[in-house]
């Protein structure tokens, strides 16, 4: 399925990474869910996938129909109980992620990841993910990007230096 780049996009990050059965089982529940995934019962044209075994991502493109405060409900019930089945929390926003120097994934509590910024762990340059971004371009180019390029500065300025 083709998706247009300004496709709307949530991303949901686990608080653990997933083991290889839990994706390809919650794969199979995403792929449902987004088949019969519907706004004032229309039919959204939507996709649901799985990156790094941590990332659940949803994208609707609302060139066929929009999605709609009672779908955005749908999805978030729908998301409660992918956090209930498989024991993860994919609702704390200051679960922080980011890439440790060797490349590893990895995420903090916030006052977790402000220590690792006071030792020195996490700098300008440590790839963050940027979970707020809305479209499927931004998910391409402002996801998985240096802290000094995301909004994390905003949230730790007087920890980092430039």
């Amino acid at each position: 399925m083709q998706f247009s780049e300004n496709s709307r996009v949530w991303i949901y990050q686990a608080d653990r990474e997933l083991s290889n059965n839990e994706v390809t089982e919650l794969q199979q529940q995403l792929n449902s869910f987004t088949q019969s995934w519907t706004a004032h019962n229309n039919q959204l044209k939507a996709a649901a996938e799985i990156r790094y075994n941590r990332f659940i991502i949803l994208v609707v493109d609302e060139s066929q129909a929009g999605a709609s405060g009672c779908s955005i409900d749908k999805s978030v019930n729908f998301m409660k109980q992918v956090e209930q089945h498989y024991n993860i929390n994919l609702f704390d926003r200051f679960n922080l992620a980011y890439r440790s120097s060797n490349g590893a994934l990895l995420s903090a509590p916030r006052a977790q990841f402000e220590e690792l910024i006071k030792q020195g762990a996490i700098n300008q340059d440590t790839i963050v993910f940027n979970n707020l971004v809305q479209t499927l371009a931004d998910l391409d180019t402002k996801w998985e990007v240096p802290f000094k390029n995301s909004w994390h500065p905003q949230l730790f300025r007087d920890l980092i230096s430039a």
